[in-house]
């Protein structure tokens, strides 16, 4: 979510997105600028790897900078990157239910209760470094394994979303690019 699309409660913390961030499977992102319906599903392996390496760069920044959040009620650099990791934790957990389960539900999970729970701006940035590297290394493998008719396995979350395989490779990819882009203001 853009950081623009959090509000601001009166002592500063983030007040969570309610937002429905589905919409970027049929139309281009007019903030990050990823073009979601155009991304060969096959090719999100390597955006992953990508994506991962373009964090790995930002979490090597002075650590001070990477702590500070830009304005009250957006995250830091530093919060982003570790919500990154535990996404492309979740979406293999939630990937390995497709190709393994008929149709599952996904489990829900709340981001901004994860950020406050793990203590995202406490974390360190060096360990959160390795550890998005060693979680978008799982999912791109896992992604990079599926194959035919896997790509059209069904899934989806509790509040009606549902997804392929292969939409699910879209709508992910979009997660980690946008917030590279909430932190950097750089578009792809």
């Amino acid at each position: 979510m853009s950081a623009s699309e959090r509000g601001v409660d009166p002592v500063g913390v983030v007040v969570p997105d309610g937002k429905d961030w589905t919409w970027v499977l049929e139309r281009p992102c007019p903030d990050c600028g990823l073009d979601v319906p155009a991304v060969v599903r096959e090719d999100v392996a390597g955006m992953v790897r990508a994506n991962a390496e373009a964090w790995v760069a930002l979490l090597a920044g002075a650590e001070e900078g990477l702590r500070r959040r830009p304005r009250p009620g957006v995250w830091s650099g530093l919060e982003y990157a570790c919500h990154v990791r535990d996404v492309f934790r979740l979406f293999r957990v939630r990937l390995d239910l497709m190709l393994a389960e008929d149709d599952p539900l996904f489990p829900n999970w709340d981001q901004d209760e994860t950020a406050v729970a793990e203590r995202y701006g406490e974390q360190v940035p060096a360990v959160v470094a390795g550890e998005l590297t060693a979680a978008a290394e799982a999912l791109a493998a896992a992604f990079g394994r599926v194959a035919g008719e896997q790509w059209g396995r069904t899934g989806g979350r509790s509040d009606g979303a549902r997804f392929t395989v292969e939409s699910f490779a879209r709508y992910l990819i979009h997660d980690p690019v946008h917030h590279l882009f909430d932190v950097t203001g750089e578009r792809v």
